[in-house]
């Protein structure tokens, strides 16, 4: 073990008694600030600039973390500071990329493709910070080791931050936790300067890469509890986490560092230069969204994969967006526990959601899908009919209340396992059908009409795709899966709503009034309206109001943090007809404004020009309850149509309905 407050590969190891912790730098304080703050709430600029009894208390955590935490000290003794920051480069006109390099650990370092500007990410279409594309090298003491790449945007950058790091030829493993294009893009580039590495993955991930690649090149397929070791104590043992969110899925841990690597799994799109996750109330908001699109669907997974981890000790997760998870470690996982477990037990029924990873848009287009269906509480079991084991397919279908099915390409083992998929379904299940987009889509009118001979007509008229996808297109897909999932749950929910609560509360909690407004938004060219009576002033410096929005809304998705929105308060005696036109069932992806008189208000949302008051709203947090997100939102603007107008009132009998 290195000395106290030794240089370890370039960074300064923790120090070990009082007096070197006086002597520490800002980055080794910060190592050990959340365990503080969580005890007394201490606020980070008075520890960071702190005397001997501060600093008194952060020793006696730190030798309480190190005592308690034995197998991650390797991760957590280094803290490194900003890392080397490349000069910023432009893509495609405007967007600013940048790379930043940094050990994380001992012969660990960090290669950040920080997208700044990126404002869309496949279904979620909304971000507000970028995201980035994390990728890592270890240094064995005879090996070394690439664990996955960038995205091939990045490619002049990483590739020159990468030949920084290590020499051409000098590489022995390329380790592929997950084949998307934004982790394994540039993977093609990588056997051509290591032309003699050794590719590790799943099964499946090896397939995915032999069309990326397109070429021979040296392989080795791992499995559940296999190993490479490459040297120094540097052990890597994987773990097979599919659907986290492919099916090629893998964990990497590192036994000399507790590191744990996750790709997508723990992630979130947040562009920033802390490498750590040193604000835990800032990221929040971004996990969960990130979350609820991506993992919700596959809960199930979530769970099972957390269960292989079983008692692994890891000081770090490496995630492949984002920061990587250090000070905040229980919080996050915890998270995705309590979240997956949630998601589980309120299934109400469970949807078969089959598309063809690595095929056109299918599986960017499933994850919409899934996520309208996930919204209304019903489970999903996503599976890749490319690669998915036939008994699998097979019980899979016949446990689900519905089936969803992205067109697979013409021909393939995705395609025939259309075979396998229709000798399985069964009376009563519901059925969508939705183009992939792939340019060689199987056609939704044979695939339809196949299943209409098995004695099952498609709930919905078939999902269609005439030009790449887009905010509109995204938008359509989970807007069917929200109307599929409530199909399947709605009929419950009232029943359990109604048995859930005495008459007499019912009818007391309906005396509590409340007015009538639409809240209009607008993100790229996804637009999204609904009537709001759960509406009220909650500050006034700045000024702030929240609203009550159900969880399989589908504005919903338009009202995350840092969305905008407009709130139009409708007039007394005066709402009927927009209230009677917004209250209407659209189909997915219908225009909610066509016939509606409106204009753009400064922040692009829609403005009803009836409206006798308008407020433009920017969103600021979210809480969760059980069926609703109550959004907290600052008003930015906003005036009165008409002084003397009054807004409509709303009063109910009773309170366990709107």
């Amino acid at each position: 073990m290195a000395a106290a407050g030794a240089v370890v590969g370039g960074l300064r190891a923790a120090p070990q008694s009082m007096c070197q912790m006086c002597r520490s730098s800002t980055a080794e304080r910060i190592a050990v600030f959340p365990v503080l703050q969580k005890q007394g709430g201490l606020r980070k600029k008075e520890y960071l600039s702190g005397g001997r009894e501060l600093l008194q208390a952060g020793f006696a955590v730190r030798q309480r973390v190190e005592r308690t935490k034995g197998a991650a000290r390797a991760a957590v003794a280094v803290a490194p500071e900003r890392g080397a920051m490349s000069k910023v480069e432009k893509w495609g006109g405007e967007k600013r990329l940048q790379t930043q390099t940094a050990q994380i650990a001992q012969d660990t370092t960090t290669i950040r493709s920080l997208d700044w500007d990126r404002d869309r990410f496949d279904i979620e279409f909304g971000l507000q910070n970028g995201t980035t594309y994390n990728s890592f090298i270890i240094k064995g003491a005879s090996k070394t080791a690439i664990l996955d790449a960038s995205h091939e945007k990045f490619r002049k950058l990483y590739l020159s931050a990468l030949k920084e790091e290590v020499e051409p030829g000098s590489v022995d493993y390329i380790i592929a936790n997950h084949t998307e294009p934004d982790h394994s893009g540039l993977i093609p580039d990588l056997l051509e300067l290591h032309p003699d590495a050794t590719v590790v993955g799943s099964k499946v991930c090896l397939q995915f890469l032999q069309n990326l690649v397109l070429k021979p090149f040296k392989s080795q397929a791992v499995k559940n509890g296999d190993s490479i070791d490459l040297g120094g104590g540097h052990v890597l043992d994987f773990f097979m986490a599919p659907n986290l969110h492919w099916p090629d899925t893998m964990f990497t841990y590192d036994k000399a560092t507790s590191i744990l690597f996750t790709c997508d799994a723990f992630g979130m799109h947040y562009c920033s230069e802390e490498i750590f996750d040193e604000e835990l109330s800032k990221l929040e908001p971004h996990f969960r969204f990130y979350y609820d699109c991506l993992m919700r669907p596959n809960a199930r997974s979530v769970l099972t994969a957390q269960r292989k981890l079983g008692e692994l000790e890891y000081g770090t997760i490496a995630t492949g967006h984002g920061p990587l998870l250090r000070y905040n470690l229980p919080e996050f996982t915890d998270h995705y526990a309590q979240w997956s477990k949630q998601a589980v037990e309120k299934q109400s029924a469970t949807v078969a959601v089959l598309y063809t990873a690595d095929y056109g848009f299918s599986d960017r287009l499933s994850q919409a899908l899934a996520r309208g269906i996930t919204k209304t509480d019903v489970g999903v079991e996503m599976l890749d009919l490319g690669s998915v084991d036939v008994q699998e397919l097979v019980e899979v279908v016949g446990r689900s209340a519905a089936v969803v099915v992205l067109t697979p390409p013409s021909s393939g083992p995705a395609n025939t396992a259309l075979g396998t998929l229709l000798a399985s379904v069964k009376a009563k299940q519901k059925v969508v059908v939705a183009e992939s987009y792939g340019g060689d889509d199987e056609p939704v009118d044979t695939i339809t009409q196949r299943f209409v001979e098995q004695g099952l007509a498609p709930v919905f008229e078939p999902m269609r795709v005439k030009e790449t996808p887009t905010e509109a297109t995204y938008q359509a897909y989970e807007e069917t899966g929200t109307d599929l999932g409530q199909s399947l749950s709605q009929k419950k929910k009232i029943s359990d709503t109604k048995a859930s609560m005495s008459v007499d509360i019912a009818k007391a909690l309906g005396r509590i009034s409340g007015g009538l407004y639409v809240v209009t938004a607008k993100k790229g060219s996804s637009k999204g309206a609904m009537i709001a009576s759960w509406v009220s002033q909650a500050s006034f410096k700045p000024y702030g109001i929240t609203i009550a929005v159900a969880k399989d809304r589908a504005i919903e998705s338009l009202m995350q943090v840092g969305d905008t929105f407009v709130l139009n308060c409708l007039e007394e005696n005066n709402y009927s007809k927009l209230m009677k036109h917004f209250l209407k069932r659209f189909p997915p992806g219908a225009d909610r404004f066509e016939g509606v008189d409106t204009s753009d208000a400064k922040n692009g949302s829609p403005l009803l020009q009836e409206a006798i008051a308008y407020l433009e709203c920017t969103v600021k947090s979210r809480m969760e309850t059980a069926d609703h997100w109550i959004v907290y939102s600052e008003v930015t603007d906003g005036n009165v149509a008409k002084p003397d107008g009054r807004t409509a009132a709303h009063h109910r009998k009773i309170g366990n309905y709107y």
